[in-house]
């Protein structure tokens, strides 16, 4: 058994100086930090960007003068750089602290100026799970799936309703829109219209009936070892650290262990999904959250959630190509349209969805979709 992960996990900007779309902005993070470094200790001449995501969000990592547990160099901080007129805060607050009283570990809110988008965080450290994991030896990446699970059902069992947005059909709707938007029409040069258009109509109908069949929870949303912290040296907490929150949604049960278990940066072969998914199933049965009796069952609603999530990011890895100029993204969507294509090979209902994605992907010769391909240029 084995996995693959990708280059891309890893932020190929790591380290580089920052630098800054226009001089306005430079000039308004010299004088927040300025502002505000000096109670924190911050040495701004050590600024490094730590991370870029697929968003607007930037992440700068900054040394102290506070000395480290480990004897090495000092403690570090996160600036997050977030410009209010494309990103909102004030969703990554509040789930912050939703998290943090649930018992989960996640970056401490030390400064936030909210006209301007900048906000001080406490460091949970350099290595991500999925740096940490041994591709070729998938039992010793158990104790960190384990403290992943952990996280998970600590995290569904706070889930109160009315709390965070619903994860509902509307949403889930036009989150696979992004599919035939993005991927089909633009990305491959698809016609989405005719037979097509039907198809994704009926199928895409049928996996939000599924998915919403499912008792809601508090869901991450991206719960996946990229988005997961291994404790630095010299840590005495021994937990993950949980990152990437924000876009937290009182959803399925089935998503987060889906999203967890069939990565977008990293595949399992099924015996590891399988061992891992029903660690969750017996650990979240014994914590009172539904999940079912009947593992069998259980297993196929999150087959069916992470259908509708691969649909979904296939679209906006196209997007984020096409539109944003991230390309990097783009490489990483044939692991998508595998789960997409396993998935859909395992149930009848969804074979018209298999039919057209191997279509599209000239897996198999055309089979009456009568696909009409435009120009990209």
């Amino acid at each position: 058994m084995s996995a693959s992960p990708l280059p891309s996990a890893t932020p190929s900007t790591f380290g580089d100086p920052v630098t800054w779309s226009s001089d306005e902005r430079a000039r308004q993070f010299s004088t927040w930090l300025a502002t505000i470094g000096p109670s924190h200790g911050l040495q701004a001449e050590s600024l490094r960007l730590a991370s870029a995501d697929a968003s607007f969000r930037r992440y700068f990592r900054v040394q102290t003068c506070e000395a480290g547990t480990d004897g090495g160099t000092g403690v570090t901080r996160i600036i997050m750089d977030a410009p209010p007129d494309l990103e909102n805060c004030q969703p990554f607050v509040q789930v912050a602290r939703l998290m943090e009283a649930a018992g989960l570990k996640v970056p401490q809110i030390l400064e936030w100026d909210e006209a301007q988008g900048f906000m001080l965080l406490t460091d949970l450290g350099h290595e991500t799970m999925i740096q940490a994991l041994d591709p070729a030896s998938p039992a010793n990446c158990l104790p960190l799936y384990r403290q992943a699970l952990d996280a998970l059902v600590a995290w569904q069992q706070a889930s109160r309703p009315g709390v965070l947005p619903s994860y509902d059909a509307a949403l889930m709707q036009r989150e696979l829109a992004l599919f035939p938007e993005w991927y089909l029409a633009r990305h491959r040069g698809v016609a989405v219209e005719g037979r097509v258009r039907e198809t994704l109509d009926r199928m895409f109908a049928l996996i939000v009936e599924r998915c919403l069949a499912w008792p809601a929870v508090y869901v991450h949303r991206d719960f996946m070892p990229r988005n997961l912290m291994v404790p630095v040296a010299g840590d005495t907490d021994p937990r993950l650290g949980v990152l990437d929150f924000q876009d937290a949604v009182h959803g399925p049960i089935t998503y987060d262990i889906a999203s967890l278990m069939r990565d977008a940066f990293l595949s399992w072969e099924e015996d590891m999904v399988l061992d891992v998914t029903v660690r969750y199933w017996q650990q979240a049965r014994g914590a009172g959250l539904p999940v079912g009796d009947d593992f069998g069952e259980f297993y196929r609603g999150v087959e069916w959630m992470g259908l509708q999530r691969h649909l979904k990011v296939a679209g906006i890895f196209a997007r984020l190509t096409l539109r944003d100029g991230k390309p990097r993204y783009l490489a990483d969507t044939p692991r998508f349209i595998a789960y997409i294509r396993a998935t859909c090979a395992r149930y009848i209902e969804l074979k018209p969805l298999l039919r057209l994605i191997d279509e599209v992907e000239g897996i198999q010769a055309p089979t009456g979709f009568a696909l009409l391909c435009s120009s990209l240029n």
